[in-house]
């Protein structure tokens, strides 16, 4: 793709959508979150999981637990595990009162889950995550560079130091989460981030790496011409 390294994951809980970016392989896995599975209109939580699995049987996918406390997370994460071997359960690092969710993480990756530790924004969550992990498991470490920088924050220098941080662990890999545009492509690929994932419009984009600005200037205008012809709309 590109010859970019980071591996570029399709963000969203739209079946049909999964599928078609599967089979055209566009992207190198999938992402799925509470948020994204209301907004497809999800209506049964397995059947949807169980239908992604066999349509995308080879590619990462993760579904994220809905639980509030450690005790029904872990009955959430045996049951998410258990829909196919490529599948990494979503646990956020602190629940909705703030509190530390390592404890749970320890315990699942002791027992050899693959985990998306998915709500991280800080160095700190990076090392506390990075050390519970038993070495050889797989796992992601989503820091969420895309609201970090909705904050008016650089989240680069975050991004750069969690690379060495999750790196320093066997199985660790750090995720680009909340992707805003398709440079941040270029730039998680640039310092060495695993995996960045992407919503549609953005992995639509992806083609576009390496095109020739010097095209863009009579692309837009054609585009304009286009636009101009459809609406009707005249000066003289």
């Amino acid at each position: 793709m590109n010859n970019l390294n980071v591996q570029v994951f399709a963000d969203g809980a739209d079946i049909e959508q999964m599928k078609t970016a599967y089979a055209n392989k566009t992207v190198d896995g999938f992402t799925t979150n509470p948020s994204l599975m209301a907004k497809a209109g999800v209506e049964d939580y397995k059947a949807f999981a169980e239908a992604a699995v066999k349509a995308i049987p080879d590619a990462s996918i993760s579904f994220e637990v809905f639980g509030d406390d450690i005790e029904t997370m872990e009955k959430e994460a045996a049951i998410i595990q258990a829909f196919g071997e490529n599948v990494f359960v979503k646990i956020p690092v602190v629940n909705t009162k703030g509190e530390s969710m390592i404890p749970l993480i320890k315990k699942l990756s002791e027992q050899n889950i693959k985990l998306n530790v998915t709500a991280v924004y800080t160095i700190e969550q990076v090392t506390d995550i990075v050390k519970a992990i038993k070495p050889g498991v797989e796992t992601y470490v989503s820091v969420f560079a895309g609201r970090i920088a909705d904050t008016g924050v650089d989240p680069m220098p975050l991004m750069r130091a969690a690379v060495k941080v999750c790196h320093d662990k066997e199985g660790v890999k750090l995720l680009w989460a909340s992707c805003r545009e398709l440079f941040n492509v270029i730039q998680a690929d640039e310092i060495g981030c695993d995996i960045i994932t992407c919503p549609g419009d953005v992995v639509k984009k992806i083609p576009n790496i390496g095109r020739d600005i010097n095209e863009l200037s009579v692309d837009t205008v054609q585009g304009f011409a286009k636009d101009i012809q459809s609406s009707g709309l005249s000066i003289l």
